[in-house]
């Protein structure tokens, strides 16, 4: 099985916030920290925004944060959310599908595969917090769409 890129995307950006939860990060930041395209990462956080993944300020010293505590995130429930269905195979256009046994044995390895994924929360990914960040440089705070630091309590609005 092969997730899709948005899904990767979307883990990536929740993994990047949750590294960094005492201040707000940029799309740019983030999107140059992994070498990817910032429209569709622009793409992504809408969407997980829109989930209520994050939350974003808006303006100069803006950007966005988990508007969810990482042991709140379940990875399974974000991959079911970002990726449009499951079909590992086309057995529906099959001639040999009503007498197949592939169908429930790929049913049921999908299965344990979400399980899996059910059973890990955001917070259990980010167990090297600190491997993680020495991995990235610090973003330039004179730099255009670099990331500020948090703002006043009651300033956030869903992305």
């Amino acid at each position: 099985m092969r997730l899709t890129r948005y899904t990767d995307y979307a883990l990536r950006v929740l993994l990047y916030l949750g590294a960094r939860p005492e201040r707000l990060c940029s799309i740019s930041e983030i999107a140059g920290a992994y070498g990817i395209s910032q429209n569709h990462l622009m793409k992504v956080v809408n969407d997980l925004g829109r989930a209520g993944y994050l939350s974003s300020v808006r303006g100069r010293t803006g950007g966005l944060r988990l508007s969810r505590a990482p042991v709140e995130i379940n990875v399974g429930a974000v991959i079911r959310h970002t990726e449009d269905g499951f079909d590992l195979v086309d057995c529906g256009s099959c001639v040999i599908a009503p007498a197949c046994g592939l169908t429930g044995a790929l049913g049921q390895a999908l299965a344990a595969f979400m399980a899996v994924l059910d059973g890990y929360s955001l917070e259990d990914l980010l167990s090297k917090r600190a491997d993680m960040l020495a991995l990235f440089p610090l973003p330039d705070p004179g730099r255009s769409g670099a990331a500020r630091s948090a703002p006043r309590r009651g300033v956030l609005k869903d992305a």
